[in-house]
């Protein structure tokens, strides 16, 4: 592990067989590896540890033998910016099977690699204080493209071809069962290969990467999350989540009732479906955004959130203290208008802490943790340069990355303390 993390440092794009070479050739890398110059392992070897770090005999998760039927349609093509499609109703019926379920702990394959790195890894960065407070730790989660080959891969399994039979139904063996085809919205072009969903401490100064989950391409972000998010709180147990930040890609209301169960708040963007008000029992409307509008027009004022009662307070906007400048007041009250929303009534519009807060903008603004977290895993080290076939080979190499990303934040950490101790080891 040790030197298959000094090569993602030094050289994130050369293989595992021209890395041996290196070993045997360069002895600097073999003695920082821990290994004896002229003594280093070769490439098989490496390869059997790496088994042992996957917790299954296949090195894939799905069977590479397919039926016909079981092969997805290329993703249909999104317009520019836009995420790919899902059916209306999955993420809903997704959650509603998945609440009953939460306390049945599934055994992942890669559930060896996420324990080696919540022990060794994850732990040292919580004691230097760099994922942030993990009693009250603050999430956020995206998705991104993984292409892993330019076309799918696969071969048939009968002769029919040969013997002139066009219309057969048999299956194929896929070299890479776990991936398919999604539409990348940033590059605006289909590819092959995985869909990562990743979360991190976006209150890490170094914007840290905690959990990673590889879907297939077609998956959207909501559906990757809602499966992410429940093996990410089955594992986790450095510390408690306090709020999970989220793109408008996640804004589901079953998304939000999922978070809810967990005792998290959710911190989602709104996707404004519909620019209509919606009408109330009185001569109050809610906007689409979840806020309360007067009766002659006027957005009304966030005034606190009493707790006792799990209900956000709104005031009128014309009216402060004992000065009222509306022409028209609906209330004789010398207060103003006051109006309560509450979030068991509708938890997406009436979130705990309400969008026309700067407390909410302020959260929300490090949201984008999660895109620098995963630039750094695609771009900074190559992740899209490994060239795996197998479900495990690509495990291996997102967790070496992860490590790393958490090794330069240390060094990074302390480079004033390191260079002390070198001034004084020189003195």
């Amino acid at each position: 592990m040790r030197s298959y993390l000094l090569l993602i440092l030094t050289n994130p794009t050369m293989s595992i067989t021209k890395w041996v070479e290196q070993l045997h050739r360069i002895p600097l890398y073999a003695i920082l590896s821990g290994f004896e110059p002229g003594d280093t392992p070769g490439v098989g070897t490496f390869y059997d540890f790496f088994s042992r770090l996957w917790a299954s005999e296949k090195k894939q998760v799905t069977p590479q033998k397919k039926s016909k039927k079981a092969r997805k349609r290329k993703a249909k093509k999104g317009k520019k910016g836009q995420k790919t499609p899902i059916k209306p109703g999955r993420v809903k019926r997704l959650v509603e099977w998945m609440l009953p379920r939460l306390q049945d702990k599934k055994e992942l394959p890669s559930d060896r690699l996420f324990d080696f790195f919540q022990t060794q890894i994850l732990t040292v960065s919580a004691k230097l204080g760099l994922l942030g407070d993990v009693e009250q730790l603050n999430v956020a989660g995206d998705g991104t493209p993984v292409v892993t080959a330019s076309h799918t891969r696969s071969k048939s399994t009968c002769d029919c071809r040969a013997q002139g039979i066009a219309t057969c139904h048999h299956g194929r063996i896929y070299s890479q069962p776990d991936c398919d085809s999604g539409w990348d919205s940033h590059r605006e072009k289909h590819f092959t290969g995985y869909h990562l969903y990743m979360i991190s401490a976006c209150d890490s100064p170094y914007d840290l990467p905690i959990y990673p989950r590889l879907n297939l391409a077609s998956c959207h972000d909501s559906v990757s999350f809602v499966v992410s998010w429940v093996e990410f709180s089955q594992r986790f147990t450095l510390g408690a989540v306090d709020k999970m930040l989220l793109d408008a890609a996640h804004d589901a209301a079953s998304i939000y009732h999922l978070i809810d169960h967990h005792q998290v708040e959710p911190i989602i963007d709104l996707n404004n479906r519909s620019k209509n008000h919606t009408k109330k029992g009185s001569d109050i409307q809610i906007s689409s955004e979840g806020v309360p509008i007067c009766p002659i027009g006027k957005k009304m004022k966030p005034n606190g959130y009493d707790h006792s009662q799990n209900r956000q307070k709104w005031r009128c906007p014309l009216a402060c203290g004992t000065s009222n400048s509306c022409q028209t007041p609906c209330s004789s009250a010398v207060y103003g208008r006051t109006y309560h929303t509450h979030s068991k009534d509708n938890l997406r519009l009436f979130p705990k802490t309400s969008r026309e807060t700067e407390k909410w903008k302020a959260i929300y603004s490090r949201r984008t943790s999660i895109e620098r977290s995963n630039k750094r895993e695609k771009i900074d080290y190559h992740l899209e340069s490994g060239k795996h076939r197998s479900t495990m080979m690509w495990y291996v190499r997102i967790f070496g990355i992860m490590m790393c990303q958490h090794i330069d934040a240390w060094y990074a950490h302390r480079k004033k303390e390191l260079a002390f101790l070198r001034e004084q080891i020189v003195a």
